[in-house]
């Protein structure tokens, strides 16, 4: 694999480009508009992206308060040819390292079924299921951050 770089989008056209992959790997496939792709947090949440060497986007994860104690990650994604090489589990690690730095002593996220497993690996708890807006099954999970 190329080399990539995890960092938050900084131009105009890597913001678009972010929005972009995580409306395609998240929310296209399941028919979707982009009109879904966003939430009233963007502006107060921490985003990371996983760049290659050509600048293109391979990866997304999101995270943002619920209360000052609970974080949440959402908008995790990982191009499909690029999944268990270890990104998706350093974006995590890196939103963990935020949250934990901002004070958060939880992370909680909601997790579509094919995901549990990587989540779980991370040290996350099924806590029950979550009805999502996209119409597939998900999980509620938490880790205690330390």
């Amino acid at each position: 694999m190329s080399n990539y770089f995890i960092r938050p989008p900084k131009t105009e056209k890597e913001w678009k480009d972010y929005l972009f992959f995580r409306w395609e790997v998240l929310r296209k496939p399941l028919g979707m508009s982009q009109d879904s792709l966003e939430d009233d947090l963007e502006s107060t949440s921490y985003h990371l992206m996983g760049v290659d060497d050509d600048k293109k986007v391979i990866a997304s994860g999101r995270v943002h308060f619920n209360n000052p104690e609970e974080a949440q990650i959402r908008y995790m994604a990982v191009s499909e040819n690029l999944k268990r090489k270890g990104i998706g589990s350093e974006i995590v690690k890196k939103l963990e390292e935020f949250a934990s730095s901002k004070g958060a002593k939880k992370m909680v996220l909601n997790a579509r079924e094919n995901a549990l497993s990587f989540y779980l690996s991370l040290g996350y708890k099924e806590k029950g299921p979550y009805q999502s807006d996209t119409g597939i099954p998900h999980s509620k999970m938490e880790k205690v951050l330390s």
